[in-house]
């Protein structure tokens, strides 16, 4: 079995398919926030996502997520931008690289945990931000930052708690 891509078997495609669908219920409804400060739980179903099914297949199914959520669910509020999709895409092969096929220990949720927060959602999404409301990095960054400093350990407790339940861990081995 590659690291990078599992087998797909129609039980696979199907949970991955649950997952997506489960990503956009929860941006749709979990979401708190305005158009440059937002809080959401999909960090939860990406991932599950990357650590059953590994970085690619987690990331084009977050990217897939994306794309379908903007189209279908924005109510009107927003067209598509690529950039989003590419942070999604690299969100979950973050958490893949760090998760897939591996013991979910305290420093790598952490370090995963950082790395998304701070090069995904603190530099990438800002830059998207900037660049489709023609802001100023400088204007909306700290705030953001700021944002992403306070989710840390919400992520870190969360992520913790789910990678240590027996009931997702035995899913995972039926997978």
């Amino acid at each position: 079995m590659n690291i990078f891509v599992s087998h797909l078997t129609t039980r696979k495609i199907a949970l991955l398919g649950l997952l997506i669908a489960l990503n956009l219920v929860v941006a749709k409804f979990l979401l708190f926030g305005v158009w440059s400060v937002r809080i959401s739980f999909t960090f939860v179903i990406v991932f599950l996502m990357a650590a059953w099914f590994g970085p690619i297949l987690a990331g084009l199914a977050a990217g897939l997520a994306d794309v379908v959520g903007t189209l279908l669910l924005s109510g009107g509020q927003g067209s598509y931008f690529f950039g989003f999709t590419i942070s999604a895409f690299l969100g979950a092969f973050i958490y893949g690289l760090f998760f897939y096929q591996k013991k979910a220990t305290n420093w790598r949720i952490l370090a995963a945990v950082v790395l998304n927060l701070l090069l995904v959602d603190s530099l990438l999404n800002t830059w998207w931000i900037c660049l489709l409301y023609h802001t100023s990095f400088n204007s909306i960054f700290w705030l953001r930052a700021f944002k992403e400093i306070l989710m840390l350990p919400i992520q870190f407790l969360i992520l913790k708690l789910i990678s240590s339940n027996q009931t997702l861990e035995s899913l995972k081995q039926r997978i």
